[in-house]
């Protein structure tokens, strides 16, 4: 019997944020996946100076900053919200 392989059934839940890599976001999830992705997707991110961004807690399966008023959720990053919508399925946390 062959086992498929990949990140079937693993809900990504965030570790950390970096900007160490200029004009990105680096998100590590806690199954050890990385991310990189443009600020240009994200212009609400891109115009927080550094030490702002530095600021950034976790909201449910999202991430926010101190001076930013939106909620960035997993579903913005992998940007497929059908197969990653674990807000509305009551599994964050």
């Amino acid at each position: 019997m062959n086992t498929i392989e990949g990140f079937f059934d693993v809900i990504p839940k965030i570790k950390s944020l970096s900007f160490d890599i200029k004009g990105k976001i680096k998100v590590t999830f806690k199954d050890g996946r990385i991310i990189i992705a443009p600020l240009s997707a994200f212009p609400s991110i891109k115009k927080l100076t550094m030490p702002q961004r530095e600021k950034w807690y976790l909201f449910g399966n999202g991430f926010s900053f101190d001076d930013c008023n939106e909620v960035f959720h997993v579903e913005q990053l992998l940007g497929n919200s059908e197969n990653y919508r674990h807000e509305r399925n009551g599994t964050s946390s």
